[in-house]
């Protein structure tokens, strides 16, 4: 069953998400999307569901910055998209971990889920808290240097890049807090591997064989960075591993992707 719930987050932003409950669950899984992605796209209901199955809730959400309208499909919200930063994601994580554990969705040691940029985000955050007992990335950046040299060529003459959202076909500004932030902090407080080296709980890396957006060598870099991580890589998978949007079929490897995935949460998260 989905819930769907709004909740204010710090500088007057505001997260929309949905809860996915599973009857009888004291304990759940927070799931966070990538660049360009939302809440509703693709596999992520489909891993909700699978989540659920085994017990748990799940609660996803847009990040104020998404872009994504209160219709949660349409990229309508896009000078919030052009003024994200990872310190805002943060942010919104922390709010939406805030509200999920005063309403009782998850527990003091909850799970925590990030794909691409969110999987940078939830190791973030894990390395900064206690309280993630089990940690799942899907094809995870390694570094948020990510920026080619034409966009911080437009940021220092125009003051903005832009990129296109393949799916709808517009063209998106990102100002230029995106490249200060990453000039500022990407080699401290937001440098992936270190973080990575921090989180505590039990954590499973996946990643696509034949991802041409991140490449596998970040699932192994990360895995280096901390020995209690498992990394298992799927041939053939690329960087969504097989999801599209709409979600019309589910392919093999994203099957036992989501299987893989729901399992490991369910095998270490306290009940």
């Amino acid at each position: 069953m989905r819930q769907d719930f709004e909740i204010a987050a710090p500088g007057g932003r505001t997260v929309r998400g949905d809860l996915y409950r599973a009857e009888g669950a004291r304990n759940g899984v927070v799931l966070c999307h990538g660049f360009k992605g939302f809440a509703r796209w693709g596999a992520w209901p489909k891993l909700a569901e699978a989540v659920n199955e085994r017990g748990l809730n799940a609660i996803a959400f847009d990040f104020s910055g998404s872009g994504v309208g209160k219709d949660r499909e349409s990229f309508t919200e896009l000078d919030a998209f052009a003024a994200n930063t990872y310190r805002r994601e943060l942010e919104d994580l922390g709010a939406v971990v805030s509200h999920a554990t005063g309403q009782g969705w998850i527990a003091r040691e909850f799970g925590l889920f990030g794909h691409s940029r969110g999987g940078a985000t939830a190791i973030f955050f894990a390395a900064d808290s206690d309280r993630v007992a089990s940690l799942v990335t899907w094809a995870s950046i390694a570094t948020i240097e990510r920026w080619s040299e034409e966009q911080i060529r437009d940021w220092r003459e125009r003051g903005f890049t832009e990129v296109v959202n393949s799916r709808t076909g517009q063209v998106l500004r990102i100002d230029r807090f995106a490249w200060e932030e990453c000039e500022r902090e990407s080699r401290s407080r937001l440098d992936v591997e270190r973080a990575a080296a921090r989180v505590r709980g039990r954590w499973l890396i996946v990643h696509g064989a034949a991802d041409d957006v991140v490449p596998v060598s970040d699932a192994h870099r990360l895995g280096r960075a901390n020995a209690r991580a498992e990394v298992r890589v799927i041939e053939g998978a690329n960087h969504g591993l097989g999801a599209a949007h709409p979600l019309k079929t589910i392919p093999e490897q994203l099957r036992a992707a989501i299987a893989g995935t729901a399992d490991f949460y369910s095998t270490t998260l306290p009940a």
